[in-house]
């Protein structure tokens, strides 16, 4: 059953390259949606996805239908565009998925100049933890879906986490850790990208040419998020860290392959402040 539907439209019939779509909402169905899950979690962890136990995760996703959120376009026997979800870290603990994850975020945290992430994390995923529970939030979707379609999900996964909580399932969390992806612009590309407008990722609909945009300033480190709701997560969050895969291809990079320096990040917000993010998204991304 669909959850819910969002019209994604536009009434000015001069712009040519807008169509109307229909995103519909809902939970994620182990009969259809275990290949399409694969591939959104091959492209939330790139070049390290190969020794992550993606089927495993895949299977783990799908073996709690009622919590979490799939996208899809035609119907509930369609691939999903996006998903959303959370798994307890601790009650998972076991799962080989969980346990590369955990090992994996927790070598990565450990190699930041900043130990104190470090520090907290090996605190709250110690197999002796057990009045903390931290939940991983997973989000994904094909690179075109609008960041619209966001809030809505992170709206329905804070209902459902709630009604888990009211039914006694373990979803009690003391924080949530947010895994994401982004890319890194040398100072040399962000020049180029402004210098060459016939560049593919300079590219803009008659619509988005005919607004003045504002000059976004440079992030810390040339930084950019894939998902643009980085920006509020990370406003909400105690600690984040960006990390490079330790996969990435290691040739000299050039105009010609601009756009391949993608990486990792992930965020650990307190859960007190989840409401507030949730809150955050709508008024920032409103449909």
């Amino acid at each position: 059953m669909s959850k819910r539907k969002q019209d994604d439209s536009d009434s000015d019939s001069s712009d040519v390259n807008l169509i109307d779509v229909d995103f519909d909402f809902f939970d994620p169905n182990p009969a259809v949606d275990y290949i399409a899950i694969k591939r959104l979690l091959v492209q939330l962890f790139q070049s390290d996805a190969e020794g992550l136990h993606l089927n495993e995760l895949t299977d783990l996703i799908l073996s709690q239908p009622t919590v979490g959120t799939t996208i899809k376009t035609d119907g509930m026997e369609s691939d999903p565009y996006a998903l959303l979800t959370v798994l307890n870290l601790h009650i998972q603990r076991d799962h080989p998925s969980i346990r590369a994850l955990v090992e994996y975020i927790l070598r990565k945290t450990s190699q930041s100049s900043d130990p104190s992430f470090h520090g907290a994390l090996s605190v709250l995923l110690s197999p002796d933890q057990t009045a903390q529970h931290v939940g991983l939030i997973i989000c994904e979707r094909l690179i075109n879906m609008p960041v619209q379609t966001v809030p809505p999900m992170y709206k329905m996964l804070g209902d459902e986490i709630r009604w888990a909580i009211e039914a006694n399932q373990p979803f009690t969390f003391s924080h949530l850790l947010f895994v994401s992806r982004t890319y890194h612009l040398s100072p040399e590309e962000e020049s180029y990208l402004a210098s060459n407008p016939r560049s593919p990722s300079s590219k803009k609909s008659k619509k988005q040419k005919a607004k003045s945009q504002p000059v976004a300033q440079r992030p810390a480190g040339g930084i950019y998020p894939f998902h643009p709701e980085d920006d509020i997560i990370m406003q909400c969050a105690s600690h984040t860290l960006n990390y490079s895969f330790d996969n990435a291809p290691r040739e000299k990079r050039d105009a010609e392959t601009f756009g391949i320096d993608n990486r990792g990040r992930v965020m650990l917000v307190p859960v007190e402040r989840f409401e507030e993010l949730i809150r955050r998204m709508g008024d920032t991304y409103v449909a």
